[in-house]
């Protein structure tokens, strides 16, 4: 794969939305240069949050996170570019936002380990796998920006 072709699956989960999160976080992932591919406003049904969490199934804290990602609306955002799962990954901090470094997404907003507003894809294998499961090929839209070919000189 390219690797300016690279995906992630980007969740801004029921508490980011409940609390007005939504655009901070967009725009820290716009601002780093990623390229928003896909975007929606969904509640994740129970059938798809079994699918998308189908490796934590038989651990204790599976069926309150189903619950938690089910009970109210969260945005879906498929971001492409160079590095992309791992770059994610950092701007969103450690899970346990007492661990998440200041600047971070979980540093700066999450309020516990339950309610950490994000989640973003653990590798790129997972991020493809994820990213087609909440979204169709036709939502998903390949296009050009000007400083994609700023970035190829350097």
């Amino acid at each position: 794969m390219d690797q300016d072709k690279e995906r992630t699956l980007v969740i801004v989960k029921p508490d980011g939305v409940q609390r007005g999160l939504v655009g901070e976080i967009i725009s820290r992932f716009e601002r780093r240069g990623f390229k928003i591919v896909g975007l929606k406003l969904m509640r994740i049904t129970p059938e798809l949050a079994a699918k998308h969490y189908e490796a934590h199934q038989g651990k204790p804290f599976y069926e309150p996170l189903v619950a938690f990602m089910t009970n109210g609306p969260a945005v879906m955002i498929a971001l492409q570019g160079r590095d992309v799962v791992r770059l994610v990954r950092n701007m969103m901090g450690a899970l346990n936002p007492e661990d998440a470094a200041p600047g971070s997404i979980r540093g700066d907003l999450a309020i516990s380990k339950r309610y950490n507003v994000i989640h973003g894809s653990d590798s790129p294998e997972s991020g493809a796998r994820e990213v087609g499961l909440f979204f169709s090929a036709d939502e998903i839209l390949d296009y050009s920006r000007d400083m994609e070919n700023w970035l190829k000189h350097e």
